[in-house]
């Protein structure tokens, strides 16, 4: 069931073409990305949705709504880029004021526990960590029982660490039946949560679909990189029909092909009796696709 339908959506700031045409739609319980680099247009088209700005162009609709219907304020969650709380509040009371603005708010003490929050509910707003922060954000976007959660550049700025563990949180937010709308300029977070995503770059959707497609559209090649534990012949993989080219680095062998070309070379190492030590496989990715398809790095610089 589509949930989110964004049709040639345009936004313009005054002589700014912030979105020139964005066209996508989103299907209950995915997590659904937005992803391109900063300026690309991503937040404008997410505010546009979550009913915060209005569109020049175009047409949205938020589960069979228009987005500045009041109904779809207990619908649809929201964690905003730039968002911030008064320093000397505590988690505790953040979540509780919250909790006061809808009819049937979720039970936020348990939410808080879910969701790893529940040792800093005495704790102020200011003395909280990067990624608590993020936790209480999601926290409070999930408070009115949402069917929709709006994930707007949740992780910018958290350690890796942290970044991994507010992964971890929008997977069980998926996983409570929210449908999410994440926006991000991070290419692995969007390989690693998205099931599907719309890759925008100067105000336009250059491309949709599942992060594997993507990836699949620019390259089918495969790089295995090893170091033999006996001295190898090259023949032995320059005969095998999965193997397009042998490369060697001092004592390091690099292999190039596509298909099933690490168990066709492994199977040939097994009948020589040869250890692929080090091995790495090296696949295309995300952002090899958005540099394919626009000509740019994901941070805007050109390639």
């Amino acid at each position: 069931m589509t949930v989110i339908t964004v049709d040639h959506l345009q936004k313009r700031y005054g002589d700014t073409v912030a979105v020139r045409d964005v066209s996508f739609t989103v299907e209950r319980g995915e997590i659904f990305g937005v992803l391109g680099p900063n300026g690309a247009g991503k937040t404008t088209t997410v505010e546009s949705i979550a009913g915060l700005r209005t569109p020049d162009g175009g047409t949205i609709s938020v589960l069979d709504r228009d987005p500045r219907d009041p109904q779809l304020r207990r619908l649809v969650g929201v964690q905003l880029q730039e968002s911030r709380l008064a320093e000397k509040m505590t988690a505790g009371e953040a979540l509780a004021l919250y909790s006061a603005f809808y009819p049937e708010p979720a039970d936020w003490r348990r939410l808080a526990d879910e969701l790893g929050l529940g040792g800093t509910l005495t704790t102020r707003y200011g003395k909280l960590s990067g990624g608590q922060k993020q936790r209480l954000s999601i926290a409070l976007a999930l408070i009115g029982n949402p069917a929709i959660a709006i994930l707007d550049e949740l992780t910018t700025g958290l350690d890796p660490q942290a970044r991994r563990d507010t992964w971890e949180l929008v997977e069980s937010v998926r996983d409570r039946g929210v449908t999410v709308l994440l926006v991000t300029h991070f290419m692995e977070e969007a390989e690693r949560l998205c099931d599907r995503v719309a890759l925008i770059d100067a105000g336009a959707v250059v491309a949709l679909d599942t992060p594997g497609g993507l990836v699949a559209r620019v390259s089918a090649e495969q790089r295995i990189r090893f170091r033999p534990s006996v001295p190898l012949d090259d023949g032995v993989l320059t005969g095998l029909a999965e193997v397009r080219e042998v490369r060697r680095h001092g004592t390091q062998i690099e292999v190039i092909g596509e298909g099933n070309v690490l168990h066709a070379v492994t199977a040939a190492l097994a009948v020589h009796r040869i250890i692929a030590n080090e091995l790495r496989v090296e696949q295309a990715t995300l952002d090899d696709a958005f540099v394919r398809l626009t000509g740019r790095a994901i941070t805007g610089e050109q390639s």
